[in-house]
């Protein structure tokens, strides 16, 4: 019979070994399979040789889910994010990859329309996550209060509306100061945002160029093209440029992000309308469309790693032992100029 168990293999085909399986090839007890590779004292040195070996060549690998429940952790992150944002896609990327240095992995969870906040939350809490980064969660959604009160939560995107949770976010306020410095130097005076101020981020970044037009002096020219972020709503924009007064449109057209400026390239593209002779445009996010050399588009810059960098060492720091209280990080933000902003209409043709 111990021959027989010798030459065995998992009954079950393409299946997981499991001790069970070991155990049965070595004919040995699956206590001592177990105790071997929990490496718990008793075996033989011989004993331990034999049931390693046969774990190897059956490739077993440990139940790390099993393993980790019996610890009460499982160093799991969760991330709500939303694929049509280029920048959270970069972000979850690199945060997977800096997640695992430090031993953890990361649970995602896909922010949609279909799929609001108090789904994504509430089954990351199912998944035993033991901490929650999220991209604009909804601050009214039950499952966000509830996840509050059982892990650390990082909120990312915009400002926090509260001083419970820690929250990372670019520095809107110095990065539409640099817009607005950009275009004026290149004489742009007729600014407009195109945007909105239905959540927290739109109002963030709207405020913004409120700001950066008054501190520049510009508050006679102050302008909103009301707009949500994706590139049908630039588009939408673009046309409502169009349809203006040529004398009173904007030289200048400042997007809420780089999905809706691209909609706004396109459309002045398909009408022959020169970009930028005749109008600048400039994103927010500086994902990778607004570097593709036929878009080439002036963006303000959120740094993705320095987002996940200050992400990570929150998160850790909540998992401490002294996690102390929660904080709020900005991140710099950077404007990169391209083709796509140029001198005022005014200031490159005479008038009459």
């Amino acid at each position: 019979m111990a021959a027989e168990h010798e030459t065995s293999r998992p009954s079950s085909a393409g299946a997981m070994p499991t001790m069970r399986d070991i155990a049965e090839h070595l004919g040995v007890s699956r206590q001592l399979v177990s105790l071997v590779l929990r490496e718990a004292p008793g075996p033989s040195r011989a004993s331990r040789e034999r049931v390693l070996q046969a774990a190897q060549e059956l490739g077993y690998r440990p139940n790390v889910s099993a393993q980790l429940l019996r610890q009460r952790r499982t160093f799991n992150i969760g991330l709500m994010i939303a694929l049509s944002n280029p920048f959270e896609v970069r972000f979850a990327e690199r945060f997977m990859t800096r997640a695992a240095e430090h031993g953890f992995s990361v649970v995602v969870g896909l922010h949609t329309d279909e799929r609001p906040t108090d789904v994504v939350v509430s089954e990351l809490i199912a998944q035993r996550v033991e901490a929650i980064t999220a991209f604009n969660p909804d601050p009214a959604a039950p499952a966000v209060q509830d996840a509050i009160a059982r892990v650390p939560v990082v909120w990312l995107g915009e400002k926090a509306p509260n001083a419970l949770v820690d929250n990372v976010h670019v520095d809107e306020a110095h990065g539409l100061r640099q817009v607005i410095k950009h275009l004026y130097s290149l004489g742009h005076r007729c600014i407009t945002y195109v945007g909105n101020e239905r959540e927290s981020v739109g109002r963030d970044r709207t405020a913004a160029y409120r700001a950066a037009m008054i501190g520049a002096g510009l508050e006679a020219h102050m302008a909103i093209m009301v707009s949500g972020w994706g590139e049908e709503d630039g588009a939408a924009a673009a046309r409502t440029w169009l349809d203006q007064n040529p004398q009173q449109r904007a030289t200048a057209l400042v997007s809420c992000s780089d999905s809706n400026a691209v909609g706004l390239l396109a459309v002045f593209a398909r009408e022959g309308v020169r970009v930028p002779a005749e109008v600048s445009v400039v994103g927010f996010d500086d994902s990778y469309v607004a570097s593709l050399s036929y878009n080439a588009l002036t963006s303000v810059r959120q740094d993705v790693e320095l987002t996940v960098d200050a992400a990570i060492a929150t998160i850790l720091k909540r998992l401490s032992e002294t996690p102390g209280n929660p904080s709020e990080v900005l991140t710099p933000a950077v404007i990169v100029a391209r083709s796509s902003t140029g001198p005022a209409l005014s200031t490159t043709e005479p008038s009459g």
